[in-house]
């Protein structure tokens, strides 16, 4: 990887910035990769050398590390529990692995718990890569520990969170640090999504040795945001009305009881977030990327 500096940041804040001792052990795959694209994991894998990433792009990953330890170094005067544990198992020939941040040891199975440095927004919408993540992780449990996941869980530590919002709005996260539960898939379920994304992710390498051409990024890996229908009438710049679908655009022009002609349906494109926002970090070499780029 090539580290720059852009913003002349000291050399000891780029040096903390850059530090990772990150390792996914000797295995195909971590447990983020695998839920992650394909088609990124390739490119990344091809292009190491050359991805070029700003020190202050590490901030946040930093930060989150730093909560990391902070946590850990706790649980050292904590019995009943195992943190930062990196765990391998085999599926379909290939070798998965992944780094718990908590397991609480009880009599009916472990609690797997998360810590996620994140935004208000992830918070109230919930990720689904947070339910596919730990319930790999409680697949990976059972399979390399043979013990049993009762309970899966979100540690959030929101960056962005607001008193004064929380005071006004009761479906505002209340604390800046807040527990999510999520679900906990049955283990065919675990075992069914695990299989899949292996395959796919093998598939990829296969075709990338052939000279075939990587299945794309799905929609939700690139972040992709629906399409929307704006309600727009002539003169006015702004939209009367933003809807989801062609048909209640249709339907609210029909209801407009005053000039439904001087209205008009103006299809706004949902972004593919990731891509268009430089959130990807391989997107230099990715041909797909060009064509969100040119719409």
């Amino acid at each position: 990887m090539i580290v720059t500096n852009k913003f002349n940041l000291p050399a000891v804040v780029v040096s903390a910035l850059t530090q990772d001792d990150y390792t996914k052990g000797k295995s195909n795959r971590s447990v983020t990769q695998l839920i992650d694209s394909p088609q990124v994991a390739v490119l990344a894998r091809e292009n190491a050398d050359n991805i070029e990433q700003d020190a202050v792009d590490f901030l946040w990953s930093r930060f989150g590390t730093s909560v990391h330890s902070m946590f850990e170094e706790a649980t050292k005067y904590s019995g009943g529990v195992v943190s930062e544990k990196r765990m391998f198992a085999e599926v379909l020939g290939w070798t998965i692995s992944g780094a718990v941040d908590l397991q609480e040891l009880t009599d009916k199975g472990r609690i797997v718990s998360d810590y996620k440095v994140t935004s208000v927004w992830s918070v109230i919408f919930a990720k689904q890569e947070w339910h596919n993540q730990l319930n790999c992780y409680a697949w990976l449990i059972r399979k390399s520990e043979l013990a049993v996941v009762k309970e899966l869980r979100i540690i959030a530590i929101i960056r962005d969170w607001q008193r004064r919002r929380a005071g006004e709005d009761a479906n505002y996260p209340q604390s800046p640090i807040t527990v999510i539960n999520i679900p906990l898939w049955s283990n065919k379920k675990q075992d069914q999504y695990v299989e899949e994304r292996v395959r796919l992710h093998q598939e990829a390498e296969f075709k990338r040795l052939t000279g075939e051409e990587i299945g794309e990024c799905t929609q939700g890996e690139k972040w992709k945001k629906d399409d929307t229908y704006a309600v727009m009438k002539k003169g006015r710049k702004r939209a009367v009305r933003v809807l989801s679908s062609q048909e209640d655009a249709d339907e609210f022009i029909d209801a407009i009881s005053i000039e439904p002609e001087k209205h008009n349906v103006e299809v706004r494109k949902g972004e593919a977030t990731r891509c268009i926002q430089n959130w990807c970090r391989v997107n230099e070499w990715c041909p797909q990327f060009s064509k969100e780029v040119s719409g």
